[in-house]
C-alpha cells in the first residue's frame, strides 16, 4: 500500500527572473528536458514575446487564462471492486490540476507541425486562452468520462 505524502516535502516554487510568478516557474521546468533550464526559459519568454505581439496584451494575463481553461476540475480513476475495474470519477487537487494543464499544453504544442516551440507553445496559449485547441479538448473529454461515469461515484475511495 502506498503511503500518502505529506504536505511538508512539497516543493516550493519562487517564482520565475522576469515575471517572479510561481506559476510561470512551473511552466519552465514543464518544458524544460534533460535540465537545461536556460533553454526551457528562453522557449517560454519568447512565447511571451510572440503572444504580446499578436494580442498587444499582457502575456501573463494570456497565460494565466489558457492555464485555467486546460486545468480540469474532475477526472476518473480505476478501482477495482470485485472482479471489475470501475472508472470512478474524483475531483482533482489543485497541485495536480495545474500539472495536468501544464503538461497537456507542452505535449498540445510539441504536436503542433513546423516552426520553433516558442512558436509552438504561443500558439497552443493563445488557442488554450480562446477555449480552442487539443489541450481544452483533452479537458473535456477528461470531464466526459467523469460525466459518463458518474453513477460510480458512490465507490469513491
Amino acid at each position: 500500500m502506498r503511503k500518502k505524502s505529506s504536505n511538508r516535502n512539497r516543493r516550493v516554487f519562487l517564482g520565475d527572473p522576469k515575471y517572479q510568478d510561481p506559476v510561470v516557474e512551473r511552466a519552465i521546468n514543464t518544458i524544460m528536458e534533460r535540465g537545461k533550464k536556460n533553454i526551457a526559459r528562453s522557449i517560454v519568454y519568447r512565447a511571451f514575446e510572440i503572444m504580446e505581439k499578436k494580442n498587444q496584451e499582457n502575456p501573463l494575463e494570456i497565460f494565466r487564462k489558457a492555464v485555467a481553461n486546460v486545468a480540469p476540475v474532475v477526472e476518473v480513476r480505476g478501482k477495482r471492486i470485485g472482479g471489475a475495474t470501475y472508472q470512478i470519477p474524483i475531483e482533482v487537487r489543485a497541485e495536480r490540476r495545474l500539472a495536468l494543464a501544464m503538461r497537456w499544453i507542452k505535449e498540445n504544442a510539441l504536436k503542433r507541425g513546423g516552426r520553433s516551440m516558442a512558436d509552438k507553445f504561443a500558439a497552443e496559449l493563445l488557442d488554450a486562452a480562446n477555449n480552442q485547441g487539443n489541450s481544452v479538448r483533452k479537458k473535456e473529454e477528461v470531464h466526459k468520462m467523469a460525466e459518463a461515469n458518474k453513477a460510480f461515484s458512490h465507490f469513491r475511495f
